[in-house]
């Protein structure tokens, strides 16, 4: 149990419950929602416990140092014995004891959160762009089924194999409920797992500086109950729905002949740009921009017209779309569930 739903729980210490209500929430490593996490929280706690009493033994000291010399008292020199022990004491007896412990059990939970992955464990392949996630769910001869962005479902309980790639500068993967980061490197593939023990939308961040928009490059990582992730998985394996209105049909063609399709991809239509996230199933996601604003219509159309108010520095253009255009295009967007 997380210490700020402890100390909640048990009321111990009422005062002290608000100021742990930041180690809650979708993104905490100290609210674990997995085994990994839970290994990671476990040594993190004892770890500040520590550090806290080592800062405030100095404290101590250096204030004791300050108050003898305002009181111009004079030094008591040490003689060589008494040096040395100092020396032995607090240069290599203390620091030794602070940090042996907190390394072997660093060095155990490594061993225990990086144990080789089943090989049927389900693979999605993770591609760290400028400043968004490209995320492709392959199958068991590794082809790609299904591609979408910005958001991955996993199933409760079972371990997910990811395949961590960048094309462009070092990225890493991180979703703290979950587990410790991952680095993203050009050129090549890092592999880490995790499993998902309690449902929920977690919220995964980019935790290597990589550029302008490295703060609002982030994404939801969504566990679910593995017949709803396989009804999520089919829905995703399809390609676009026909428009069903007029205006459907008129926002496609805005689509297809504003520019959008050279970036943005929509299976089932002429659109197969690669520069931009995969559009095939836009409306069932639930955030935009890299998990930077809800995915509602308002947002959706601020994000078209004017991308850089949204979050500078994207490599998403601006429109010069009509009143009319952009209505009918937010029309066929909504639709593509």
């Amino acid at each position: 149990m997380p210490l700020s739903k402890y100390v909640r729980s048990t009321g111990l210490a009422g005062a002290a419950a608000p100021l742990l209500s930041a180690c809650e929430g979708p993104q905490s490593a100290l609210d674990p929602a997995g085994s990994a996490a839970a290994l990671i929280a476990r040594l993190w706690w004892p770890t500040l416990f520590v550090a806290a009493l080592v800062t405030l033994l100095v404290l101590t000291l250096l204030a004791v140092a300050v108050l003898r010399a305002r009181r111009k008292q004079a030094a008591l020199p040490l003689n060589a014995r008494q040096s040395r022990n100092l020396m032995i004491a607090g240069g290599i007896l203390l620091p030794l004891a602070a940090t042996i412990p907190f390394a072997l059990s660093s060095f155990s939970i490594g061993r225990v959160i990086e144990a080789p992955v089943p090989d049927d464990a389900m693979t999605v392949e993770v591609i760290g762009k400028q400043w968004w996630w490209e995320v492709h769910y392959l199958d068991e001869t590794g082809e790609r089924i299904a591609t979408t962005a910005n958001e991955i479902h996993v199933p409760v309980g079972e371990p997910v194999r990811f395949l961590l790639k960048s094309d462009n500068v070092i990225h890493s993967f991180w979703v703290p409920n979950l587990k410790g980061k991952t680095d993203m490197m050009p050129g090549r593939t890092n592999v880490t797992a995790m499993t998902a023990d309690e449902p929920g939308v977690y919220r995964g961040q980019c935790a290597e500086y990589c550029g302008t928009q490295h703060a609002l490059m982030a994404f939801l990582l969504v566990a679910e109950a593995p017949e709803a992730f396989d009804a999520w998985l089919e829905g995703q394996r399809r390609s676009a729905m026909e428009p069903e209105t007029g205006a459907q049909a008129q926002g496609r063609d805005v689509f297809l002949d504003a520019g959008c399709a050279g970036c943005h991809t929509i299976r089932g239509t002429p659109a197969d740009g690669d520069l931009g996230p995969d559009l095939t199933h836009l409306a069932g996601r639930r955030t935009l921009a890299g998990a930077t604003v809800p995915n509602r219509i308002g947002h959706l159309g601020g994000w078209i017209t004017d991308p850089q108010h949204v979050k500078p520095g994207s490599r998403m253009p601006p429109s010069d779309l009509t009143p009319e255009e952009l209505k009918t295009l937010l029309d066929y967007l909504e639709s593509l569930e």
